[in-house]
C-alpha cells in the first residue's frame, strides 16, 4: 500500500453533531441476506435513537427481469422497523442504461423525491452505488463513498467499466469522506486522498451459538459454502473439480444466484452438488456448525484482491474445519484454517475430512458494533467538515 493515505477514525472534528438523517445508497436489497450495508445500518439505527434512515435498494428494472425470463421485482416503499426510523425504497428503472444517461438520472431524482416525502432536509449520503454519485454536487449533502468492491477490476464490458470508471472517480473528488473495507481497495483509492479503512465483522456470539442441523442439509459428509454466486468471486470450475473427485461428499452451495446461465447449468448438472439459494441470515450460521468442512473456493484475481470477505470473519466465529484459496481476507488466517492453492484445494478438502470434526476456537474477531462505532465516526466527521450547502434542503 505504498502512497496511500490512510486516516485514524478516532481523528474528530469539532463542530460534530448527532446522526439523524442518513441516505443509505446500496446496490444490495434490504431482505432477509444480511451484509455490509445492513449489518452497519442495524447498528446505527441503534446506537442514534434519533436516527433515521432512507435505504435505497437497486432499482426494479422491468424489462431486464423479463429478458431473464423471471418475474419483474417491483418499486416499493416500506417501514420494516416497528418505530418507524428505517425507510426502505426501491425506485423504478424506466429504460435501459444503453440509451443514454436519462435512466441514472430519473433514479437520482427519485432519491430526492423520497428524501423529501420523509421530511428530510439536510441528510447524509451514504454512498455505495456509484450510480448516485451525481447526488453529491446536486444536492450538496454530506457524503461517505464506501468502497466495498472494485467493480472496475470485475470484467463488465468496457461500456459499463466506463460509466463505473467516470462515476468512481467524481465519487472520489466529491465525498468528503471515502472508506475502504480492504488494504487493497486503500492501495488503490488512497493514491490521491485520504481514506479511511473499515473492514467487516461478525456477531461472534450469534455464530457460536449452537444450532439445530438445518433439515435441508444433505446427509454427510458435507462440504458448505456460504455466500454470494457470482462468477468473478467464485470459482465455478473447482467446485465442480471436488464434486468429481469425492462422489460421496455432498457439496451445498448456500446464497443468492447471480451465476451465468451456463455456470449455473454446470453446476446443476453434477448430482452431489446442491444449491440451495439464500437462506436468513439468523439460519447461516446453523449450516457452517453442521458441515463436515466449510469451503471458501474463491479464484485469486485482483478483483478478489479488493474484497474483505464476511465469510473470514464468520468462519472465525465457527469451530467448523475451513479450506479456502489463498484469496484477501484468507490468506493472513492460515494459524486458523487451512489455506490451499486452486491446484492443491481438494487434496486438502480431502485431508480436512479425515481429520478433527473441530478445530480451535479462534480468538474473537472484531464486532460489527466496533465497526458501526468507527463507520459513525467517519459520518459525524463529513457532516462537521461540508460546508452548508445554498438551498439547506433536499
Amino acid at each position: 500500500m505504498s502512497g496511500a493515505k490512510i486516516s485514524q477514525t478516532h481523528r474528530l472534528n469539532r463542530g460534530m453533531t448527532v446522526l439523524r438523517e442518513l441516505v443509505v445508497c446500496s446496490p444490495e436489497p434490504w431482505d432477509d441476506v444480511w451484509r455490509r450495508k445492513k449489518f452497519l445500518t442495524d447498528a446505527l439505527l441503534r446506537r442514534n435513537p434519533e436516527l433515521s434512515v432512507l435505504f435505497v435498494e437497486p432499482p426494479a428494472d422491468v424489462l431486464f427481469d423479463l429478458m431473464r425470463l423471471r418475474w419483474p421485482a417491483r418499486p416499493r416503499r416500506t417501514a420494516p422497523r416497528e418505530d418507524g426510523r428505517l425507510h426502505v425504497f426501491r425506485p423504478l428503472k424506466p429504460l435501459p442504461r444503453r440509451l443514454g444517461s436519462a435512466s441514472d438520472r430519473w433514479l437520482c431524482d427519485r432519491v430526492v423525491d423520497a428524501a423529501q416525502r420523509i421530511g428530510f432536509k439536510r441528510p447524509t449520503l451514504w454512498l455505495n452505488d456509484v450510480t448516485y454519485a451525481p447526488l453529491i454536487r446536486r444536492t450538496g449533502w454530506p457524503t461517505v463513498y464506501d468502497v466495498t468492491d472494485d467493480w472496475l477490476l470485475a470484467g463488465f464490458p468496457p461500456r459499463e467499466i466506463a460509466r463505473l470508471r467516470g462515476l468512481d472517480q467524481l465519487a472520489l473528488a466529491d465525498a468528503q469522506e471515502v472508506v475502504v473495507v480492504s488494504p487493497g481497495l486503500a492501495a488503490s483509492r488512497g493514491t490521491t486522498r485520504t481514506v479511511t479503512l473499515i473492514p467487516n465483522g461478525v456477531d461472534t456470539e450469534d455464530f457460536r451459538r449452537l444450532r439445530a442441523r438445518p433439515v435441508d442439509l444433505p446427509p454427510v459428509p458435507t462440504a458448505v459454502y456460504v455466500g454470494t454466486l457470482h462468477d468473478p468471486r467464485f470459482d465455478v470450475e473447482l467446485v465442480i473439480d471436488l464434486a468429481r473427485s469425492m462422489r460421496e461428499l455432498s457439496v451445498v452451495l448456500v446464497g443468492p444466484d447471480a451465476l451465468q446461465v451456463s455456470s449455473r447449468q454446470s453446476l446443476r448438472a453434477e448430482p452431489n452438488i446442491h444449491l440451495l439459494g439464500p437462506r436468513p441470515h439468523a439460519d447461516v450460521p446453523a449450516y457452517l456448525q453442521h458441515a463436515d468442512v466449510v469451503i471458501v473456493p474463491h479464484p485469486v484475481t485482483p478483483f478478489t484482491e479488493s474484497l474483505d470477505p464476511i465469510k473470514a470473519y464468520e468462519c472465525l466465529a465457527v469451530e467448523t474445519p475451513t479450506v479456502a484459496t489463498p484469496v484477501a481476507g484468507f490468506r493472513e488466517l492460515e494459524a486458523c484454517i487451512t489455506v490451499a492453492p486452486r491446484d492443491s484445494f481438494v487434496r486438502a478438502v480431502q485431508a480436512t475430512l479425515s481429520g478433527p470434526r473441530r478445530r480451535a476456537t479462534a480468538a474473537k474477531p472484531p464486532s460489527w458494533a466496533d465497526r458501526a462505532q468507527a463507520f459513525e465516526i467517519v459520518l459525524l466527521r463529513a457532516g462537521a467538515s461540508a460546508a452548508p450547502h445554498s438551498e439547506e434542503t433536499v
